[in-house]
């Protein structure tokens, strides 16, 4: 690699690293409440589909926020619409961490929705509008791949501080990073003037709800509803009271499991990434994904007390649940999809519609969960999440057709 070459790569990265730490931020605070869901409960006084309910606010409002959020990018450019989400998100943290009950939490969440709402989307369209639809499959799986550190922040090491000072600080901390994260967006992301609109924002509005529901994008906002719900479901509510409750681990051994099981969530998406360059077949791999991940799922339920293999060890929850991240994050080929279904100036609006879906999805099925977990268990939730995935899967299938797939 000559000089010029590792300038032009280091002046594409470094902005690119600085807008995902949003990225990794997002992940954080909204996986965070999984770890600390006993403490969280008690101080609040709520319960189990109380704290579903809570927290589940956060991904509608996210969902609602998409289409501002795809408008902003295409509008008004990635650096301005990322400094204006971290300050969000920063105060937001703040909000949580002095939350003094289910109200105060519940306005913390909507903030925290709102702000992390475009935090994969800016660096996500930073790179669909500087990379070549080929080239960005495997971009998108390493912005995912970073930016799902925060969910390893969020299982031992929030563990250990929750235990320690208290499930607030864990938002404090989460403050402080997203302040550090506005600091170096400022300092390193640089662009030309945004492209603008000559149409009224209601229009710009109107575009993104279009491009969510047009036959070249409907199959994969049909897989992304259930695609991150079940993550969501999984390492930001019920993974925690999973390992503390049914299978009886203390807090720090369950927080290890879960750091276990989510590194998935780091290598998988790169991973991924790599295997779509270099085979293809895009959508098979979504589908097979998928399917396997609703699988390992439904194992992760068996294992409990008076399942079909009787009350199995925490390796049994291990190796099931690295197996339902590590398939899982097929998910950024979704984007990836996307990327190549419409051109570069309307990155940000489809990319953004597709969020959408993934996270409506979320709202709405982690509160069904939170009734289905309140009814019959925390295995029945896990299960009913995997159905979803599965169903949203078939329905993903059946609207496309192989080698119709833009690449």
């Amino acid at each position: 690699m000559n000089d010029e070459t590792r300038e032009a790569s280091l002046a594409f990265a470094a902005p690119l690293v600085a807008l995902t730490l949003g990225h990794v931020l997002s992940n954080m605070v909204r996986t965070l409440p999984a770890i600390a869901a006993d403490v969280l409960g008690r101080d609040l006084e709520v319960t189990a589909q109380g704290l579903a309910s809570l927290t589940g606010t956060y991904n509608l409002t996210f969902a609602l926020a998409q289409i501002p959020v795809g408008v902003a990018l295409d509008r008004f450019g990635v650096r301005h619409t990322a400094l204006g989400l971290l300050a969000v998100t920063a105060a937001g943290a703040v909000l949580a961490a002095l939350a003094g009950g289910a109200l105060g939490f519940l306005i913390a969440q909507l903030v925290l929705g709102l702000g992390c709402s475009g935090m994969l989307m800016c660096p996500v369209t930073y790179a669909a509008k500087r990379l070549s639809p080929a080239r960005f499959g495997l971009w998108s799986g390493l912005v995912q791949a970073l930016g799902n550190c925060g969910m390893l922040l969020s299982a031992s090491p929030l563990a250990l501080l929750v235990e320690a000072e208290g499930w607030r600080a864990g938002y404090w901390s989460a403050a402080v990073f997203g302040l550090l994260a506005l600091l170096l967006v400022a300092l390193l992301v640089r662009e030309g003037p945004a492209a603008g609109s000559t149409r009224s924002l209601a229009a710009d509005a109107r575009e993104v709800l279009r491009l969510t529901v047009s036959p070249k994008l409907r199959g994969i906002v049909v897989l992304a509803f259930a695609s991150f719900a079940a993550v969501i479901g999984v390492r930001g509510l019920w993974g925690g009271p999973w390992l503390m409750e049914v299978k009886g681990l203390p807090r720090v051994e369950a927080g290890n499991i879960l750091l276990l099981a989510t590194s998935a969530v780091v290598i998988g998406p790169a991973l991924w990434g790599i295997v779509d360059r270099r085979i293809g077949h895009r959508r098979a791999l979504l589908i097979l994904g998928h399917l396997g991940a609703g699988l390992a799922l439904c194992l992760t339920a068996m294992g409990a007390p008076g399942g079909p293999f009787g009350l199995l060890p925490p390796s049994w929850d291990a190796a099931t649940l690295l197996g339902f991240f590590l398939l899982i994050t097929v998910q950024p080929l979704a984007f990836a999809a996307t990327r190549a279904a419409v051109p570069p100036d309307q990155a940000g609006k489809a990319l953004a519609g597709v969020n959408l879906s993934f996270f409506a999805g979320a709202a709405v099925l982690q509160a069904a969960s939170g009734a289905v977990v309140s009814a019959a268990g925390i295995a029945a939730g896990l299960i009913f999440l995997a159905a979803a995935v599965a169903a949203c899967t078939l329905g993903y299938a059946a609207l496309t057709r192989p080698g119709t797939m833009p690449r």
